[in-house]
Protein backbone atom coordinates (compact mmCIF):
# COMPACT_ATOMS: atom_id res chain seq x y z
CA UNK A 1 0.00 0.00 0.00
CA UNK A 2 2.91 2.51 1.01
CA UNK A 3 4.50 1.54 -2.36
CA UNK A 4 1.53 2.24 -4.23
CA UNK A 5 0.95 5.96 -2.75
CA UNK A 6 4.82 6.73 -2.85
CA UNK A 7 4.33 5.99 -7.09
CA UNK A 8 1.78 8.11 -6.94
CA UNK A 9 1.93 11.85 -8.38
CA UNK A 10 1.66 14.94 -6.72
CA UNK A 11 -1.96 15.40 -8.81
CA UNK A 12 -3.22 12.53 -7.42
CA UNK A 13 -2.19 12.51 -3.64
CA UNK A 14 -3.83 16.57 -3.75
CA UNK A 15 -6.36 14.22 -5.42
CA UNK A 16 -7.14 12.30 -2.35
CA UNK A 17 -6.71 14.83 -0.06
CA UNK A 18 -9.68 16.69 -1.38
CA UNK A 19 -11.87 13.54 -1.16
CA UNK A 20 -10.73 12.58 1.84
CA UNK A 21 -11.58 15.92 3.16
CA UNK A 22 -14.77 15.71 1.32
CA UNK A 23 -15.93 12.89 2.95
CA UNK A 24 -14.97 14.73 6.10
CA UNK A 25 -16.92 17.47 5.24
CA UNK A 26 -20.39 15.35 4.78
CA UNK A 27 -19.55 13.52 7.61
CA UNK A 28 -19.44 16.85 9.82
CA UNK A 29 -22.91 18.20 8.20
CA UNK A 30 -24.46 14.91 8.39
CA UNK A 31 -23.96 14.85 12.07
CA UNK A 32 -25.44 18.54 12.87
CA UNK A 33 -26.98 21.56 10.97
CA UNK A 34 -25.51 23.66 13.63
CA UNK A 35 -23.73 25.92 11.84
CA UNK A 36 -21.50 27.43 14.47
CA UNK A 37 -20.49 23.82 14.75
CA UNK A 38 -19.75 23.23 11.41
CA UNK A 39 -18.62 25.81 9.73
CA UNK A 40 -15.73 26.52 12.06
CA UNK A 41 -14.77 23.04 11.25
CA UNK A 42 -14.28 22.77 7.53
CA UNK A 43 -12.49 26.03 7.44
CA UNK A 44 -9.87 24.26 10.04
CA UNK A 45 -10.14 21.12 7.62
CA UNK A 46 -9.13 23.41 4.69
CA UNK A 47 -6.26 25.06 6.24
CA UNK A 48 -4.98 22.00 7.61
CA UNK A 49 -4.82 19.82 4.73
CA UNK A 50 -5.18 22.12 1.77
CA UNK A 51 -3.09 25.64 2.34
CA UNK A 52 -5.86 27.81 3.85
CA UNK A 53 -4.40 30.37 5.16
CA UNK A 54 -7.87 32.47 6.14
CA UNK A 55 -11.11 31.61 5.81
CA UNK A 56 -14.37 33.01 6.12
CA UNK A 57 -17.76 32.44 5.37
CA UNK A 58 -20.64 35.54 5.19
CA UNK A 59 -23.95 35.24 5.22
CA UNK A 60 -26.82 37.71 4.42
CA UNK A 61 -28.95 38.53 7.09
CA UNK A 62 -32.94 38.23 6.37
CA UNK A 63 -34.29 40.79 3.68
CA UNK A 64 -31.04 42.91 5.00
CA UNK A 65 -28.39 44.06 2.48
CA UNK A 66 -25.79 43.46 5.18
CA UNK A 67 -23.33 40.37 5.37
CA UNK A 68 -22.57 38.78 8.80
CA UNK A 69 -19.36 36.55 9.50
CA UNK A 70 -20.50 33.09 10.26
CA UNK A 71 -17.23 31.70 10.50
CA UNK A 72 -13.88 32.74 10.50
CA UNK A 73 -10.03 31.11 10.10
CA UNK A 74 -7.32 33.06 10.97
CA UNK A 75 -9.17 36.24 10.64
CA UNK A 76 -8.30 39.25 13.14
CA UNK A 77 -10.94 40.25 15.85
CA UNK A 78 -11.54 42.83 14.06
CA UNK A 79 -12.20 41.70 10.46
CA UNK A 80 -14.13 39.26 12.76
CA UNK A 81 -16.72 41.72 13.68
CA UNK A 82 -16.41 43.83 10.33
CA UNK A 83 -20.15 43.76 8.14
CA UNK A 84 -19.96 43.71 4.93
CA UNK A 85 -22.71 45.78 2.08
CA UNK A 86 -23.89 43.56 -1.07
CA UNK A 87 -22.66 46.36 -3.18
CA UNK A 88 -19.13 46.58 -2.17
CA UNK A 89 -15.94 44.64 -3.29
CA UNK A 90 -15.33 41.30 -4.55
CA UNK A 91 -18.24 39.48 -2.68
CA UNK A 92 -20.29 42.50 -3.57
CA UNK A 93 -19.73 41.12 -7.14
CA UNK A 94 -20.25 37.74 -6.18
CA UNK A 95 -23.44 38.29 -4.12
CA UNK A 96 -25.20 40.39 -7.11
CA UNK A 97 -24.14 38.21 -9.85
CA UNK A 98 -23.98 34.68 -8.49
CA UNK A 99 -20.67 33.72 -10.05
CA UNK A 100 -17.26 32.68 -8.27
CA UNK A 101 -14.33 35.41 -8.73
CA UNK A 102 -10.77 34.58 -8.71
CA UNK A 103 -8.04 36.65 -7.87
CA UNK A 104 -4.71 35.20 -8.69
CA UNK A 105 -2.68 37.77 -7.37
CA UNK A 106 -4.74 40.20 -4.79
CA UNK A 107 -1.83 42.83 -4.70
CA UNK A 108 -3.05 43.66 -8.40
CA UNK A 109 -6.99 44.01 -7.42
CA UNK A 110 -7.49 47.19 -6.34
CA UNK A 111 -10.91 45.97 -4.80
CA UNK A 112 -9.16 44.72 -2.58
CA UNK A 113 -6.32 46.53 -1.33
CA UNK A 114 -7.81 47.38 2.01
CA UNK A 115 -8.21 43.83 2.98
CA UNK A 116 -7.59 41.07 4.61
CA UNK A 117 -6.69 39.49 1.55
CA UNK A 118 -3.73 41.95 0.53
CA UNK A 119 -0.29 40.82 1.02
CA UNK A 120 0.37 39.13 4.20
CA UNK A 121 4.15 38.56 5.84
CA UNK A 122 5.29 40.22 2.40
CA UNK A 123 4.09 37.51 0.52
CA UNK A 124 1.73 37.72 -2.49
CA UNK A 125 -1.59 36.01 -2.03
CA UNK A 126 -4.19 34.30 -4.33
CA UNK A 127 -7.83 35.33 -3.17
CA UNK A 128 -11.03 33.37 -4.18
CA UNK A 129 -14.72 34.36 -3.25
CA UNK A 130 -17.38 31.48 -4.04
CA UNK A 131 -21.44 32.26 -4.12
CA UNK A 132 -23.26 30.04 -1.18
CA UNK A 133 -26.57 29.58 -3.45
CA UNK A 134 -29.60 27.86 -3.31
CA UNK A 135 -30.99 27.91 -6.50
CA UNK A 136 -31.20 31.45 -8.22
CA UNK A 137 -30.79 32.48 -4.80
CA UNK A 138 -27.19 33.47 -3.45
CA UNK A 139 -27.39 33.33 0.56
CA UNK A 140 -23.85 34.23 1.28
CA UNK A 141 -20.30 33.81 0.05
CA UNK A 142 -16.88 31.57 0.99
CA UNK A 143 -14.11 33.08 0.94
CA UNK A 144 -10.52 32.13 1.22
CA UNK A 145 -7.33 33.28 0.72
CA UNK A 146 -4.25 30.74 0.17
CA UNK A 147 -0.35 31.69 -0.61
CA UNK A 148 0.20 32.63 -4.45
CA UNK A 149 1.66 29.76 -6.05
CA UNK A 150 2.53 30.45 -9.62
CA UNK A 151 0.77 27.95 -12.24
CA UNK A 152 -2.21 26.87 -9.46
CA UNK A 153 -4.78 25.38 -11.01
CA UNK A 154 -7.52 28.15 -9.48
CA UNK A 155 -10.21 26.42 -11.79
CA UNK A 156 -10.01 23.06 -9.74
CA UNK A 157 -9.52 24.75 -6.78
CA UNK A 158 -12.48 26.72 -7.52
CA UNK A 159 -14.55 23.43 -7.94
CA UNK A 160 -13.43 22.02 -4.90
CA UNK A 161 -14.19 25.17 -2.75
CA UNK A 162 -17.90 25.19 -4.67
CA UNK A 163 -18.86 21.20 -3.38
CA UNK A 164 -18.01 22.35 0.09
CA UNK A 165 -20.45 25.67 -0.56
CA UNK A 166 -22.67 23.37 -2.14
CA UNK A 167 -22.70 21.42 1.85
CA UNK A 168 -23.24 25.04 3.60
CA UNK A 169 -26.22 26.03 1.24
CA UNK A 170 -28.14 22.75 1.67
CA UNK A 171 -27.53 22.74 5.59
CA UNK A 172 -28.44 26.28 4.88
CA UNK A 173 -31.72 25.14 3.49
CA UNK A 174 -32.43 22.39 6.21
CA UNK A 175 -31.62 24.94 9.10
CA UNK A 176 -34.02 27.73 7.62
CA UNK A 177 -37.13 25.18 6.75
CA UNK A 178 -36.54 24.16 10.80
CA UNK A 179 -36.97 27.43 11.50
CA UNK A 180 -39.57 28.22 9.35
CA UNK A 181 -41.24 25.25 10.85
CA UNK A 182 -40.20 26.16 13.90
CA UNK A 183 -41.53 29.55 13.86
CA UNK A 184 -44.75 28.29 12.66
CA UNK A 185 -45.59 25.89 15.70
CA UNK A 186 -44.42 29.25 17.96
CA UNK A 187 -47.31 31.54 15.95
CA UNK A 188 -49.80 28.42 15.99
CA UNK A 189 -48.80 27.56 19.39
CA UNK A 190 -49.77 32.01 20.17
CA UNK A 191 -53.08 31.51 17.85
CA UNK A 192 -54.12 28.62 20.22
CA UNK A 193 -53.21 29.94 23.38
CA UNK A 194 -55.00 33.41 22.51
CA UNK A 195 -58.30 31.67 21.05
CA UNK A 196 -58.50 29.24 24.49
CA UNK A 197 -58.15 32.97 26.42
CA UNK A 198 -60.96 34.11 24.42
CA UNK A 199 -62.74 31.18 24.67
CA UNK A 200 -62.53 31.20 28.46
CA UNK A 201 -63.55 34.89 28.50
CA UNK A 202 -65.71 35.34 31.52
CA UNK A 203 -68.11 37.27 29.04
CA UNK A 204 -68.24 33.66 27.54
CA UNK A 205 -69.68 32.14 30.56
CA UNK A 206 -73.15 31.81 29.69
CA UNK A 207 -75.71 32.46 32.40
CA UNK A 208 -77.17 36.21 34.01
CA UNK A 209 -78.86 33.93 37.50
CA UNK A 210 -77.65 35.69 40.56
CA UNK A 211 -76.21 32.55 41.78
CA UNK A 212 -73.75 32.97 38.76
CA UNK A 213 -73.07 36.63 38.97
CA UNK A 214 -71.54 35.44 42.45
CA UNK A 215 -69.65 33.14 40.69
CA UNK A 216 -67.95 35.52 38.26
CA UNK A 217 -67.60 38.38 40.59
CA UNK A 218 -65.01 35.40 42.53
CA UNK A 219 -63.44 34.37 39.54
CA UNK A 220 -62.49 37.90 38.91
CA UNK A 221 -61.35 38.99 42.32
CA UNK A 222 -59.00 35.62 42.66
CA UNK A 223 -58.19 34.91 38.34
CA UNK A 224 -54.93 37.20 38.51
CA UNK A 225 -53.74 36.01 41.83
CA UNK A 226 -51.13 32.65 42.56
CA UNK A 227 -53.77 31.59 45.15
CA UNK A 228 -54.97 27.99 45.29
CA UNK A 229 -58.80 28.08 44.73
CA UNK A 230 -60.98 25.33 45.41
CA UNK A 231 -63.80 24.64 43.57
CA UNK A 232 -66.89 23.05 44.86
CA UNK A 233 -70.09 21.94 43.21
CA UNK A 234 -72.31 18.79 42.07
CA UNK A 235 -71.45 16.67 38.79
CA UNK A 236 -72.01 18.31 35.79
CA UNK A 237 -71.61 22.01 37.25
CA UNK A 238 -68.58 22.98 34.83
CA UNK A 239 -65.98 23.21 37.53
CA UNK A 240 -63.34 22.32 34.83
CA UNK A 241 -64.65 25.35 33.08
CA UNK A 242 -64.37 27.45 35.89
CA UNK A 243 -60.48 26.35 36.47
CA UNK A 244 -59.85 27.02 32.68
CA UNK A 245 -61.23 30.51 32.86
CA UNK A 246 -59.33 31.07 36.23
CA UNK A 247 -55.74 29.91 34.12
CA UNK A 248 -56.70 32.05 30.92
CA UNK A 249 -57.48 34.83 32.88
CA UNK A 250 -54.40 34.95 35.31
CA UNK A 251 -51.06 35.59 34.49
CA UNK A 252 -49.87 32.44 33.64
CA UNK A 253 -52.09 31.88 30.75
CA UNK A 254 -49.09 31.58 28.40
CA UNK A 255 -47.66 28.49 30.48
CA UNK A 256 -48.73 25.41 30.61
CA UNK A 257 -52.06 23.76 31.86
CA UNK A 258 -52.13 20.78 33.31
CA UNK A 259 -55.13 18.55 34.10
CA UNK A 260 -55.54 15.75 36.15
CA UNK A 261 -58.53 14.12 37.07
CA UNK A 262 -57.91 12.02 40.30
CA UNK A 263 -60.80 9.56 40.71
CA UNK A 264 -59.68 7.66 37.15
CA UNK A 265 -56.65 6.85 38.39
CA UNK A 266 -55.55 4.04 40.43
CA UNK A 267 -53.47 5.40 43.73
CA UNK A 268 -50.41 4.02 42.73
CA UNK A 269 -50.64 4.78 38.42
CA UNK A 270 -51.69 8.68 40.52
CA UNK A 271 -48.64 9.06 42.50
CA UNK A 272 -46.23 8.38 39.21
CA UNK A 273 -48.70 10.65 37.10
CA UNK A 274 -48.12 13.50 39.29
CA UNK A 275 -44.94 13.44 40.68
CA UNK A 276 -42.98 11.22 37.88
CA UNK A 277 -41.09 8.40 37.72
CA UNK A 278 -37.22 7.38 37.39
CA UNK A 279 -36.13 4.46 34.81
CA UNK A 280 -36.31 1.59 36.46
CA UNK A 281 -38.37 2.62 39.61
CA UNK A 282 -41.13 -0.04 38.35
CA UNK A 283 -41.60 -2.61 35.58
CA UNK A 284 -42.13 -0.84 32.21
CA UNK A 285 -40.41 2.03 33.69
CA UNK A 286 -37.75 1.73 30.59
CA UNK A 287 -36.91 5.97 30.77
CA UNK A 288 -37.38 8.85 33.12
CA UNK A 289 -41.04 10.67 32.65
CA UNK A 290 -41.73 14.32 34.16
CA UNK A 291 -44.83 14.17 36.03
CA UNK A 292 -48.00 16.89 36.03
CA UNK A 293 -46.29 18.76 38.55
CA UNK A 294 -42.95 19.14 36.50
CA UNK A 295 -45.35 19.65 33.57
CA UNK A 296 -46.96 22.46 35.20
CA UNK A 297 -43.97 24.50 36.00
CA UNK A 298 -44.58 27.97 36.07
CA UNK A 299 -48.47 27.45 34.83
CA UNK A 300 -51.35 26.03 36.43
CA UNK A 301 -51.93 22.76 37.41
CA UNK A 302 -55.90 20.90 38.23
CA UNK A 303 -56.93 18.82 40.63
CA UNK A 304 -59.97 17.86 39.86
CA UNK A 305 -62.53 14.86 41.88
CA UNK A 306 -59.62 15.56 45.23
CA UNK A 307 -61.70 14.49 47.32
CA UNK A 308 -61.90 10.83 45.97
CA UNK A 309 -57.48 10.74 46.67
CA UNK A 310 -56.28 7.80 49.15
CA UNK A 311 -55.68 9.01 52.75
CA UNK A 312 -51.59 8.03 51.41
CA UNK A 313 -51.70 9.91 48.73
CA UNK A 314 -52.85 13.08 50.67
CA UNK A 315 -49.94 12.86 52.43
CA UNK A 316 -47.88 12.85 49.37
CA UNK A 317 -49.77 16.34 48.29
CA UNK A 318 -49.40 17.89 51.56
CA UNK A 319 -45.64 17.69 51.25
CA UNK A 320 -45.57 19.07 48.02
CA UNK A 321 -48.48 21.83 48.90
CA UNK A 322 -46.30 23.28 51.98
CA UNK A 323 -42.82 23.01 50.25
CA UNK A 324 -43.09 23.05 46.62
CA UNK A 325 -40.96 20.28 46.13
CA UNK A 326 -41.00 16.66 45.57
CA UNK A 327 -39.00 13.57 44.06
CA UNK A 328 -40.13 11.41 41.28
CA UNK A 329 -41.18 7.54 41.92
CA UNK A 330 -37.69 6.03 42.27
CA UNK A 331 -35.87 8.86 42.34
CA UNK A 332 -33.66 10.93 45.60
CA UNK A 333 -33.23 13.92 43.34
CA UNK A 334 -35.61 16.65 44.68
CA UNK A 335 -37.36 18.88 42.25
CA UNK A 336 -38.93 22.06 43.00
CA UNK A 337 -41.80 23.70 41.63
CA UNK A 338 -43.35 26.88 41.05
CA UNK A 339 -47.11 25.83 40.18
CA UNK A 340 -50.41 27.64 40.54
CA UNK A 341 -52.79 24.50 42.28
CA UNK A 342 -56.69 24.99 41.05
CA UNK A 343 -58.55 21.46 43.05
CA UNK A 344 -62.28 20.76 42.91
CA UNK A 345 -64.85 18.13 43.85
CA UNK A 346 -68.54 17.54 44.36
CA UNK A 347 -67.88 15.73 47.92
CA UNK A 348 -68.38 17.49 51.23
CA UNK A 349 -65.06 17.75 51.98
CA UNK A 350 -65.69 18.98 55.88
CA UNK A 351 -68.06 15.75 56.42
CA UNK A 352 -65.18 13.36 54.84
CA UNK A 353 -62.80 15.27 57.69
CA UNK A 354 -65.48 14.26 60.18
CA UNK A 355 -65.89 10.82 58.90
CA UNK A 356 -61.55 10.40 58.53
CA UNK A 357 -62.38 10.20 54.75
CA UNK A 358 -60.42 13.15 54.38
CA UNK A 359 -56.53 15.42 56.04
CA UNK A 360 -58.16 17.77 57.76
CA UNK A 361 -54.52 20.18 57.43
CA UNK A 362 -54.81 19.03 53.48
CA UNK A 363 -58.75 20.28 53.40
CA UNK A 364 -56.75 23.89 54.72
CA UNK A 365 -54.05 23.87 52.29
CA UNK A 366 -56.51 23.69 49.72
CA UNK A 367 -59.39 25.86 51.16
CA UNK A 368 -57.70 29.18 51.06
CA UNK A 369 -59.75 30.68 48.56
CA UNK A 370 -63.29 28.10 47.87
CA UNK A 371 -65.75 29.01 45.09
CA UNK A 372 -69.03 27.26 45.08
CA UNK A 373 -70.85 26.42 41.78
CA UNK A 374 -74.87 26.19 41.96
CA UNK A 375 -76.33 23.44 40.74
CA UNK A 376 -78.59 24.32 37.87
CA UNK A 377 -81.74 23.59 39.64
CA UNK A 378 -80.81 27.18 41.30
CA UNK A 379 -80.08 29.00 38.14
CA UNK A 380 -83.38 28.33 36.67
CA UNK A 381 -83.17 31.80 34.42
CA UNK A 382 -80.26 30.53 33.16
CA UNK A 383 -81.67 27.07 31.42
CA UNK A 384 -83.43 28.84 28.50
CA UNK A 385 -79.88 30.52 27.77
CA UNK A 386 -77.59 27.71 28.23
CA UNK A 387 -79.88 25.82 25.79
CA UNK A 388 -80.42 28.25 22.87
CA UNK A 389 -75.95 28.37 23.45
CA UNK A 390 -75.95 24.53 22.97
CA UNK A 391 -78.33 24.67 20.45
CA UNK A 392 -76.52 26.86 18.49
CA UNK A 393 -73.54 24.26 18.64
CA UNK A 394 -74.82 21.49 18.16
CA UNK A 395 -77.10 22.25 14.78
CA UNK A 396 -73.57 23.60 13.42
CA UNK A 397 -71.69 20.60 14.53
CA UNK A 398 -74.23 18.24 13.11
CA UNK A 399 -75.53 20.11 9.29
CA UNK A 400 -78.88 21.04 11.08
CA UNK A 401 -80.61 24.28 10.41
CA UNK A 402 -83.31 24.79 13.83
CA UNK A 403 -84.51 28.26 14.21
CA UNK A 404 -85.87 27.57 18.00
CA UNK A 405 -87.33 25.60 20.80
CA UNK A 406 -90.69 25.53 21.59
CA UNK A 407 -92.36 27.36 24.19
CA UNK A 408 -93.78 23.82 25.42
CA UNK A 409 -90.77 21.93 25.39
CA UNK A 410 -88.74 25.11 27.28
CA UNK A 411 -91.34 24.74 29.99
CA UNK A 412 -90.73 20.92 30.36
CA UNK A 413 -87.02 21.78 30.76
CA UNK A 414 -87.38 24.88 33.21
CA UNK A 415 -89.33 23.04 35.70
CA UNK A 416 -87.05 19.47 35.23
CA UNK A 417 -84.47 19.36 38.50
CA UNK A 418 -81.72 18.58 36.35
CA UNK A 419 -79.99 16.18 38.38
CA UNK A 420 -77.12 15.90 36.16
CA UNK A 421 -76.79 19.80 35.61
CA UNK A 422 -75.16 21.58 32.97
CA UNK A 423 -73.19 18.67 31.38
CA UNK A 424 -76.76 17.03 31.15
CA UNK A 425 -78.65 20.02 30.04
CA UNK A 426 -76.29 19.95 27.05
CA UNK A 427 -76.46 16.41 26.31
CA UNK A 428 -79.90 16.87 25.77
CA UNK A 429 -79.90 19.18 23.49
CA UNK A 430 -77.37 17.42 21.22
CA UNK A 431 -79.45 14.42 21.48
CA UNK A 432 -82.62 16.92 20.98
CA UNK A 433 -80.80 18.34 17.73
CA UNK A 434 -79.93 14.60 16.27
CA UNK A 435 -83.61 13.63 16.46
CA UNK A 436 -85.41 16.76 15.56
CA UNK A 437 -86.68 16.77 11.51
CA UNK A 438 -87.88 19.91 11.83
CA UNK A 439 -86.83 23.27 12.01
CA UNK A 440 -87.79 23.27 15.45
CA UNK A 441 -87.13 21.40 18.75
CA UNK A 442 -90.26 20.17 20.25
CA UNK A 443 -91.87 18.67 23.61
CA UNK A 444 -91.21 14.86 21.75
CA UNK A 445 -87.52 15.70 20.96
CA UNK A 446 -86.50 15.84 24.23
CA UNK A 447 -85.81 12.45 26.66
CA UNK A 448 -88.10 10.47 28.41
CA UNK A 449 -86.76 11.81 31.77
CA UNK A 450 -88.04 14.98 30.76
CA UNK A 451 -91.61 13.89 30.03
CA UNK A 452 -91.90 10.77 32.31
CA UNK A 453 -93.01 11.91 36.34
CA UNK A 454 -91.89 8.57 37.40
CA UNK A 455 -88.17 9.54 35.94
CA UNK A 456 -88.30 13.06 36.72
CA UNK A 457 -90.33 13.79 39.69
CA UNK A 458 -91.23 17.42 37.53
CA UNK A 459 -94.52 16.92 35.86
CA UNK A 460 -97.82 15.52 36.33
CA UNK A 461 -99.11 12.17 35.29
CA UNK A 462 -101.32 12.88 31.78
CA UNK A 463 -103.38 10.25 29.87
CA UNK A 464 -102.61 9.53 26.27
CA UNK A 465 -105.65 11.93 24.82
CA UNK A 466 -104.51 14.81 27.07
CA UNK A 467 -100.58 14.18 25.77
CA UNK A 468 -101.33 14.41 22.00
CA UNK A 469 -103.90 17.48 23.02
CA UNK A 470 -100.56 18.94 24.39
CA UNK A 471 -98.33 18.09 21.16
CA UNK A 472 -100.93 19.34 19.05
CA UNK A 473 -101.13 22.85 20.40
CA UNK A 474 -97.66 22.86 20.39
CA UNK A 475 -97.88 22.20 16.60
CA UNK A 476 -100.57 24.62 15.76
CA UNK A 477 -98.85 27.89 17.96
CA UNK A 478 -95.40 27.19 16.12
CA UNK A 479 -97.33 27.28 12.70
CA UNK A 480 -99.39 30.73 14.19
CA UNK A 481 -95.63 31.92 15.18
CA UNK A 482 -94.29 30.99 12.21
CA UNK A 483 -97.52 32.98 9.99
CA UNK A 484 -97.81 35.99 12.54
CA UNK A 485 -101.13 34.92 13.31
CA UNK A 486 -102.55 34.11 9.99
CA UNK A 487 -105.09 31.46 10.08
CA UNK A 488 -104.88 30.46 6.49
CA UNK A 489 -100.97 29.98 6.34
CA UNK A 490 -100.65 28.42 9.39
CA UNK A 491 -102.92 25.74 8.05
CA UNK A 492 -101.29 25.28 5.04
CA UNK A 493 -98.20 25.12 7.21
CA UNK A 494 -99.98 22.27 9.18
CA UNK A 495 -101.19 21.01 5.48
CA UNK A 496 -105.26 21.34 6.86
CA UNK A 497 -107.98 23.49 6.09
CA UNK A 498 -108.54 26.65 7.78
CA UNK A 499 -111.82 25.62 9.35
CA UNK A 500 -110.42 22.72 11.01
CA UNK A 501 -107.64 24.38 12.13
CA UNK A 502 -109.81 27.54 13.77
CA UNK A 503 -112.04 25.09 15.41
CA UNK A 504 -108.66 23.90 17.10
CA UNK A 505 -107.33 27.18 17.84
CA UNK A 506 -111.15 27.88 19.87
CA UNK A 507 -110.90 24.47 21.34
CA UNK A 508 -107.31 24.90 23.23
CA UNK A 509 -108.21 28.25 23.71
CA UNK A 510 -105.08 30.04 22.20
CA UNK A 511 -104.91 33.39 21.68
CA UNK A 512 -104.44 34.84 18.04
CA UNK A 513 -103.35 38.15 19.28
CA UNK A 514 -100.43 37.11 20.91
CA UNK A 515 -99.12 35.91 17.39
CA UNK A 516 -99.32 38.97 15.00
CA UNK A 517 -96.84 41.19 14.50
Amino acid sequence: MSFLASNMTAAEREMRRKLATLAEISRLFSDTTQMNVVLPRTLELLGEFHGLVRGYVLLLEGNDENLRMAASYCLSASAKRALYRQSEGVMGQVITSGKPVIVPQTSREPMLANSPSHLTDGQEMSFLCLPISLGRKTLGVLGADFFYQEGRDFAYTAQFLNIVAGYIAQTLRIEHAIAAERQKLSDENSHLHQELRERYDFSHIVGTSNAIRQVYEQVAQVARTNTTVLLLGESGTGKELLASALHYNSNRADKAFIKVNCAALPETLLESELFGYEKGAFTGAQARKKGRFELADGGTLFLDEIGDISPAMQIKLLRVLQERSFERVGGTETIKVNVRLLAATNKNLEQAIAEGQFREDLFYRLNVFTIFVPPLRERKPDILLLAEHFLEKYEREHGKRIRRISTPAIDMMTSYHWPGNVRELENVIERAVLVCDTNVIHGHHLPPSLQTAEISGTVTRVSLKNAIEAYERDLIQDALKTAHGNKAKAAKLLDTTERILGYKIQNFGIDLLRFKS
